[in-house]
């Protein structure tokens, strides 16, 4: 263990140094002044200091000060050395980080036993630290287990909710990848970006609670149908707000948002603005955009300009502004989206690995 000893007296700094390799396992790095330490800093190596409260320019206390302005020595144990009682001294160099005193003339079997009691105490800390570096790695391991979990369950429900409709399927892993473009764009941190890109093609999961009649329909939907077809939001949201899974979480609030209106206009809460939660607003912008872009039994897709030009003017009433404009700033990304093959959009736990 290397142990840090400064003191402008030759001759003391001669006899700490010694007695630094009388200690088992003990080196001493020795300096005659303040100046030199710092110009070795911060490549300089030590696990304990020793330093002499009396010296020129800097005294023990603001080399103290100095040293631990290093990130790297922050929590090495410091010993000061002085030939003052006065409390105030010693209250001074504690504030500054010492965590003992020697006082001289050095009585070399305190001096001993002063630095193998340090020793010690860094040794515990090293095997803490160790220990603790260990816990996080686990730790680390067993949520990106989890994670994986999460990914797979909800690209599992994902798949069984496109049983009944084909084209279900393929909408949703789009809706996810645009959902992540926007949210990018949107700027929020990447980890939000791809939770987002996870969760929402689970949008529509409530859509399994719905009569095949309703659901399969191919003409235009009547005011009861269009209302039992409404209720797939609070039924998604109901199948996956109850699990304490966070990503979950995130899919039944998209689940329960997505057909929301800025203006209050929409369902099932009739929420407006900011109440709305944000992961749902994004959504329903790819979702919208999605629809619109593809071809359905009952209707042609829309052109990409037809389908940018609809999605601008609902800004402010069906959408986020602030959601549209982010969708406007990813449109080069959302147009790789729609051009690439569907592999690529996949949300399957092998492509978001």
């Amino acid at each position: 263990m290397n142990i840090l000893v400064v003191d402008d007296n030759k001759t003391n700094l001669v006899l700490l140094k010694k007695l630094v390799s009388t200690v088992e396992g003990c080196s001493a790095i020795g300096f005659s002044s303040p100046e030199e330490v710092l110009q070795a800093m911060p490549e300089l190596d030590f696990d304990i200091g020793v330093i002499d409260f009396q010296m020129p320019v800097y005294n023990g206390v603001d080399l103290l000060v100095e040293i631990r302005r290093f990130e790297k020595y922050r929590d090495k144990p410091f010993v000061v050395v002085t030939a003052d009682d006065d409390t105030a001294t010693r209250m001074t160099a504690l504030n500054a980080g010492a965590i003992d005193f020697l006082t001289k003339p050095i009585n070399p079997l305190e001096f001993q036993a002063r630095v193998r009691n340090l020793v010690a105490l860094t040794n515990a800390r090293n095997q803490l630290a160790e220990r603790a570096d260990w816990l996080r790695t686990e730790v680390e391991k067993v949520v990106t287990e989890l994670r994986e979990r999460e990914k797979e369950i909800i690209y599992r429900l994902t798949l069984a909710a496109s049983y009944k409709d084909p084209e279900t399927a393929m909408h949703t892993l789009r809706v996810g990848a645009y959902s992540e473009a926007i949210a990018k764009a949107y700027g929020l941190p990447d980890d939000l970006c791809a939770d987002i890109r996870l969760a929402a093609p689970m949008h529509d999961i409530g859509k399994v609670g719905i009569p095949d009649a309703v659901l399969l329909k191919r003409g235009s939907y009547t005011e009861i149908e269009r209302e039992q077809m409404q209720v797939h939001t609070s039924i998604g949201s109901h199948i996956l707000g109850q699990s304490r899974s966070s990503l979950l979480q995130l899919a039944a609030e998209i689940a329960g948002a997505h057909h929301e209106r800025w203006d209050g206009q929409g369902y099932p809460q009739r929420l407006s603005g900011d109440a709305i939660p944000l992961a749902g607003r994004i959504v329903a912008v790819a979702d919208s955009f999605d629809a619109l872009t593809t071809a359905r039994p009952y209707k042609d897709a829309w052109t990409l300009e037809r389908a940018i030009s609809h999605i601008q003017e609902k800004s402010g009433s069906q959408f986020d502004p602030k959601a549209v404009a982010a969708f406007m700033r990813a449109l080069p990304d959302v147009r790789k989206i729609m051009t690439a093959p569907l592999e690529d959009s996949s949300s399957s736990p092998e492509a978001a690995a």
